[in-house]
């Protein structure tokens, strides 16, 4: 995947997981509560993906940098 766009993402899926966060602390009842948990979790898996992603992609980019380079 294109680096830019992945740390776009990761940036966006960030301020998703701070959004639900913000909204789980002034939730007035249980059941608004319950469903803004479950949100929260599955926002803070694909964030995990994502930044998963972004480790292998630098791993892989600096993998590269530090191959040789053969002439013929």
């Amino acid at each position: 995947m294109y680096l830019p766009a992945l740390a776009r993402d990761l940036y966006k899926s960030q301020k998703v997981v701070e959004k639900i966060e913000q909204q789980l602390r002034k939730a007035p009842d249980m059941e608004l509560q319950s469903q803004l948990k479950d949100a929260l979790r599955q926002a803070k898996a694909e964030l995990a993906q994502l930044q998963k992603l972004m480790e292998g992609s630098k791993e892989r980019s600096k993998a590269s940098l530090n191959k040789p380079k053969y002439r013929f």
